[in-house]
């Protein structure tokens, strides 16, 4: 009998070409950010209702989190039936 084998059953070599340590001037691991950070440097995904304008919307979520910048993406708002 021949075994056949998915190419996620065989064992994967892995390869590692150098072991180092990152400096922390280039950042901190993920689990070690303060959640500043995250708003700091982050997207916020906002499911945003029918009515309100994109921009308002923005101006929200910079008041709410208390930043100075903030922009949006465009909108997927589907139309309204009349």
């Amino acid at each position: 009998m021949v075994e056949r084998f998915l190419p996620s059953d065989k064992k994967r070599e892995i390869l590692q070409k150098a072991n180092a340590v990152t400096s922390p001037e280039y950042g901190t691991p993920p689990n070690e950010r303060q959640i500043e950070d995250y708003i700091k440097n982050g997207i916020v995904n906002v499911d945003k209702p029918p009515g309100p304008t994109s921009h308002e919307v923005v101006s929200w979520v910079k008041k709410i989190l208390n930043v100075k910048k903030a922009g949006h993406a465009g909108t997927l708002e589907l139309p309204s039936e009349a």
